[in-house]
């Protein structure tokens, strides 16, 4: 009754010391794709992805309603990083949704033009300024955005010491006034300003610069996910400084606790209260102690022995990769390894697919190259009426020849077209893409009915698979190469694919590029069935998106066509940006791919 009781008064005392005004709340997810069209628009950074933020202390004035129930002390702000552009959760500051709403956009455009000094007054004021003069019909929402923010305000003047102090600085910045001593004022000294952004630099080491220990980055048991962004600090661990220092009573090492069977929790179990103690944390502090739960399965992700692994091929080859920090192209960065299956099993596709084999090979018959006419022809079978009345128009002012280019005649047109088809073999197509099916499974129907209808078109062709563990450890999986037959021998390597490890994608473009650069033909189409980029070191977020872009542009400048398919629902966060707007098709049903990835080929080579 009592723990009831409680439940109930904390419910109520929060309810009344509420300032947030609930029914004008605008979440997030409504409006990101509004968001990210500002953002990119204003000509904000097309790799930074918006994610919501997490709550931080804030300063300001509390009523006295906030303090009995513990509340105001805490407020999700939006928040700029090099990688992530964090947004409040939901806003329902303002009485009206359609300010809340403009409130989202605001901050989109101011994120577009905000540059970092460690200055966060002065660095909002001028990224105020350039947003309005970017977008003009902004000023009049801003107007209105501004008297609001104001009317939000604490007065300075019941306020006391460095409160009173920040708070009239931040009010004279509002109204665009100069103020010299600006530079001290932090966001957590004063109440929430929702115009503008915290441009405070990420306290957490990047992913380049912490240690990774083995298999930190390996499989997880599954876990509560939340897609927040915290605020966290890397420090140092301490605990193996005093290794002698003993934290326990000698007399307590040989306890009952030893001898009784129980069932221990270990790091692999989820307490359930990791989520609340981390949302009531200010910062979260990030020490590499070199254990990791991942450790546990280290194993599974492993390269296999050399007896087990398929062959290689050749000694390797050295890539490149772009470093988006530094601006440049690390030379010979990756060890890429091509490979081929040893004694595949024989592949026996069921009838189903042999049957959907069979459809699409008919419907790739008809791109073959037909029978057509060459006009104006010395000789032929048929006589050219165009070239006959020039020739007519011509022989009244000059001489002409004795054998008049008159004719026409029928001729095999041949197409000039190579198609390299790069598939994603990572972890990730483990994953099942329908109750029976998994993403793998999708993926190999896919390579055989379209090596079926590539053969039934005569076009040349060439299938890889590719996967990583680290930029040392780049595999690419040699289906089927131009020089090789579609037969028997390359069908059992698509049978034979299976799961690798990650997605190192722009060395798997890049070598992709020297292949299908080297070919003779006209048109040369590279088909891509992708994963996001990742892998175990500092290839992921950012870094992975914006190496695979330079690969993707490179390919591009190297005449050819890049093109993707993919069945990941995220995939419209990333593959406009490292593929164009055109350059990607989106299937929604995985047991689609097949047909989506032939409509594909065949409009690409009209």
């Amino acid at each position: 009754m009592e723990e009831w009781v409680g439940k109930q008064w904390d419910r109520f005392i929060r309810r009344a010391a509420q300032r947030q005004h609930e029914n004008a709340a605008v979440e997030l997810g409504e409006v990101q794709r509004s968001i990210t069209l500002m953002f990119r628009a204003a000509g904000g950074a097309a790799a930074v992805r918006v994610a919501p933020a997490g709550a931080r202390k804030v300063g300001g004035a509390r009523h006295w309603l906030e303090r009995v129930a513990g509340t105001g002390t805490h407020a999700a702000t939006g928040r700029l990083e090099p990688e992530v552009l964090s947004l409040p959760p939901r806003i329902a500051v303002h009485a009206d949704a359609a300010l809340n709403r403009a409130l989202y956009l605001w901050l989109a455009a101011l994120a577009a033009h905000i540059a970092p000094t460690g200055d966060w007054i002065a660095d909002n004021r001028r990224a105020t300024q350039r947003a309005l003069a970017t977008f003009p019909g902004l000023a009049g929402r801003y107007r209105q955005l501004l008297a609001a923010e104001c009317a939000l305000r604490p007065d300075p003047s019941g306020l006391r010491g460095r409160a009173a102090e920040a708070e009239h600085m931040v009010r004279r910045a509002l109204k665009d006034r100069e103020s010299d001593t600006a530079a001290d004022v932090r966001p957590e000294e004063v109440a929430p300003v929702w115009l503008w952004l915290d441009t405070a630099a990420a306290t957490v080491a990047p992913a380049a610069c912490r240690p990774d220990p083995a298999g930190a980055h390996a499989e997880r048991p599954a876990s509560k996910q939340d897609p927040r962004r915290r605020r966290a600090q890397a420090v140092a661990d301490e605990r193996d400084k005093a290794p002698l220092l003993m934290f326990f009573r000698a007399e307590s090492i040989f306890s009952w606790g030893e001898f009784v069977k129980v069932n221990r929790a270990s790091d692999d179990d989820d307490d359930g209260n990791a989520l609340a103690a981390a949302n009531d944390m200010d910062l979260l502090a990030i020490a590499p102690d070199g254990q990791t739960t991942a450790s546990r399965v280290k194993f599974d992700l492993d390269l296999p022995s050399a007896a087990a692994d398929d062959r290689p091929l050749g000694p390797g080859i050295r890539l490149p990769e772009w470093d988006w920090r530094r601006g440049q192209l690390i030379a010979e960065h990756c060890a890429l390894q091509t490979l081929v299956p040893v004694d595949p099993a024989p592949f026996c596709p069921p009838p189903a697919l042999r049957v959907t084999a069979r459809r699409v090979r008919r419907r790739m018959e008809v791109l073959r190259g037909g029978m057509g006419h060459l006009h104006a022809q010395p000789e032929g079978e048929e006589l050219d009426l165009d070239a006959w009345v020039r020739h007519r128009v011509d022989a009244a002012a000059a001489p002409h020849s004795a054998t008049p280019a008159v004719f026409s005649r029928r001729v095999r047109s041949e197409r000039s077209l190579a198609t390299l088809l790069l598939a994603d073999l990572s972890l990730s197509t483990d994953a099942y893409a329908t109750q029976n099916a998994r993403v793998i499974d999708v993926i190999r129907d896919a390579l055989y009915v379209f090596g079926e209808a590539l053969s039934a078109s005569g076009d040349p062709f060439e299938m890889l698979g590719f996967s990583s563990v680290r930029r040392q450890n780049v595999r690419i999986h040699q289906l089927k190469s131009f020089d090789e037959a579609w037969n028997a021998r390359t069908r059992d390597r698509v049978g034979a694919i299976k799961p690798g490890y990650y997605t190192r994608m722009g060395a798997a473009i890049r070598h992709a590029t020297v292949q299908l650069a080297a070919r003779p033909e006209r048109l040369r189409l590279l088909l891509l069935t992708d994963g996001k980029p990742n892998d175990l070191d500092q290839y992921e977020g950012r870094y992975g998106l914006e190496d695979t872009r330079h690969a993707v542009h490179a390919a591009r400048t190297a005449g050819l066509t890049p093109f993707c398919v993919t069945i990941d629902a995220q995939a419209h966060d990333y593959l406009p940006y490292l593929f164009g707007s055109a350059g990607y098709a989106l299937v929604h049903r995985p047991q689609d791919l097949v047909r989506r990835l032939a409509a594909a080929y065949a409009a690409l080579t009209r």
